[in-house]
């Protein structure tokens, strides 16, 4: 089967859906995608970030399709033509959507710990807007201890239901869901610190938001201070590959190696993310493929950076020495050292 995309076509199997192909095809004509995840069966079709512009719907049928299409559950036909960055309908509906799931989310990027790896940081930067129209009170709710391991922000969940999946489809059995209906809907489990599975860490690194987040990795540092370094270790209960966040030789946190859209590769178990904090515990392969621009990519040491002079204080400019020593990792070796 053949589709366009903005241009470009591309062969597909039957069954494949357009958010699919787009991902076939690469760049900027990929549509934003904050429900949607591979990895997890039924995924999809909940924030329409997604939403494309069908200007063809396929040789048989060729009159378009007179509403915009969520990518994710539209699959191709033969012949479809689509329209996605190159559309002014579906750039106004993706920026529609930024402003529908902003409505709610609180501005504390500076104290989140989803801040510089968040899926809607990307989208409200490409798509969002300088001002807020909305002058009623945000939804609260109030703070809810669901585990010993997970952090449960709900006023910055935005209901994508990827962390129920994850319960679902990877643990014997989930113990939390979505209570309440319309603006009261919440992530919750009735029964406190319930979440115990052990690879209940995954729903950590499928929220695209900072609702879930690690209580070992709390407020320590920002992630553009840490180097991202793949490593793996022998274990019984999962692969074992990981994207180890290091300061020094300190590891601060451990999360599931993920590929350019976000998506974890393989999932960890939550031994290999919460128990294992030394370096000896891990085989360390090197620093971590940055997949696109981001705030930790600026802080990559293997790039070159040009010198910018500022008339200060050394100290108050580059911070102290001890600190830029652990930032550079200069006393940890590595047998790959080229520029990813």
């Amino acid at each position: 089967m053949k589709v366009t995309i903005d241009g470009q076509e591309i062969d597909v199997e039957p069954g494949t859906t357009i958010l699919q192909a787009a991902r076939m095809i690469g760049g900027e004509s990929v549509p934003p995608a904050m429900c949607y995840y591979s990895k997890l069966e039924g995924s999809g079709g909940k924030c329409r970030a997604c939403l494309v512009e069908v200007s063809k719907g396929s040789e048989a049928d060729p009159r378009p399709m007179p509403k915009m299409m969520p990518s994710c559950k539209t699959n191709v036909m033969d012949g479809m033509e689509v329209k996605s960055i190159t559309s002014e309908r579906a750039l106004d509906a993706r920026k529609a959507v930024t402003e529908f799931l902003l409505i709610n989310h609180p501005l504390d990027c500076p104290v989140c710990d989803q801040a510089g790896e968040c899926d809607l940081q990307n989208l409200s930067f490409e798509h969002g807007k300088g001002a807020s129209r909305y002058i009623e009170p945000k939804r609260t709710f109030a703070p809810e201890d669901i585990g010993d391991n997970i952090q449960l922000h709900m006023n910055r969940c935005i209901l994508c239901y990827r962390c129920v999946m994850v319960a679902d489809q990877l643990t014997d059995g989930r113990c939390h869901g979505v209570i309440n209906r319309g603006e009261h809907a919440q992530i919750s489990t009735y029964i406190k610190k319930a979440i115990t599975n052990d690879f209940s860490g995954n729903m950590i690194d499928v929220c695209p938001v900072g609702a879930l987040t690690d209580k070992t990795f709390r407020f320590k540092s920002r992630v553009w201070f840490n180097k991202p370094m793949n490593a793996y270790r022998d274990c019984d209960k999962c692969a074992g590959k990981v994207t180890l966040w290091m300061f020094g030789n300190e590891i601060q946190r451990v999360t599931g190696r993920k590929d350019e859209y976000h998506e974890v590769d393989e999932f960890i178990c939550n031994t290999c993310r919460f128990d294992k904090k030394e370096v000896n515990d891990w085989v360390i392969e090197g620093p971590r493929k940055f997949e696109k621009d981001s705030v930790i990519n600026q802080n990559n040491y293997t790039s070159v950076m040009e010198d910018v002079v500022i008339k200060t204080e050394k100290q108050i400019l580059l911070g102290r020495e001890q600190d830029r020593k652990k930032i550079s990792m200069k006393d940890i070796p590595l047998d790959n050292t080229e520029n990813k």
